[in-house]
């Protein structure tokens, strides 16, 4: 193990993971404890200026999602990101495990992270789907979800690379619940920098009269009001 992911893991460790389930089966996202140093978070940052590290740029406003601008990485990951994604996923398997069987889903993820994205890979999912993302002012991002194929991870993780209130105003992190026979619910959430926020990428099981059902869920960016607000996507399948 490198020492790069040792440190993953134990940063990892300190979230409150059964506190933090029940937090996402009430609200669908729930922070969690320190994950990036703030230097680590400048380091990450920069990287957005070296765009060999990156595969593809995404324009906002060019395909009528918002308006801002994110990159996918390449699978050569910096290491700070790929141990993060490595510790990550352990903790959040089993969360992806206990909605499945509540839904009545298959629960194809297997311990490994690796076999499970070579799993997405036989799929034709093989393309990176890290995302580093920049907004500035008057930037937002419209509310979608990260779904890219057939195989889907149900969780996924942003950390704040900025300082709200400092780096930027605005720019809250957004989601909307779809509720059956009723009108949306919506919330929204700071982004701490260097702590993640763990979110459900598509839906979460939400008990009803006749047991469990799927409770539709999108997430977004509100409109960045001043300064530049940075973060790092960490999705646990790759896309086709």
């Amino acid at each position: 193990m490198t020492p790069t992911l040792t440190r993953a893991r134990q940063r990892v460790d300190r979230t409150d993971w059964d506190g933090l389930a029940a937090e996402l089966d009430e609200h669908g996202s729930a922070p969690t404890e320190q994950l990036l140093t703030p230097a680590e978070c400048r380091d990450l940052a920069a990287l957005y200026e070296k765009p060999e590290l990156f595969r593809t740029t995404v324009d906002l406003a060019r395909h009528r999602f918002g308006s801002g601008e994110y990159r996918y990485f390449t699978h050569d990951l910096p290491a700070p990101v790929a141990a993060l994604r490595a510790a990550l996923y352990p903790r959040l398997l089993p969360v992806a495990r206990d909605w499945a069987a509540r839904l009545g889903r298959p629960a194809p993820w297997p311990d490994s992270l690796e076999e499970w994205l070579e799993r997405c890979h036989t799929a034709g999912q093989d393309r990176s789907a890290q995302i580093l993302l920049r907004y500035g002012a008057g930037d937002w991002n419209a509310l979608h979800r990260d779904v890219f194929g057939e195989l889907v991870f149900p969780l996924q993780v942003v950390v704040g690379l900025d300082t709200h209130g400092t780096d930027y105003t605005g720019g809250e992190f957004l989601m909307v619940e779809q509720r059956p026979r009723a009108q949306s619910r919506g919330t929204s959430t700071v982004l701490r920098q260097g702590h993640g926020l763990v979110f459900t990428t598509r839906d979460r099981p939400v008990r009803t009269s006749r047991g469990w059902s799927a409770g539709p869920m999108r997430h977004g960016v509100s409109t960045v009001r001043s300064g530049r607000r940075r973060a790092l996507g960490l999705v646990f399948h790759d896309a086709a």
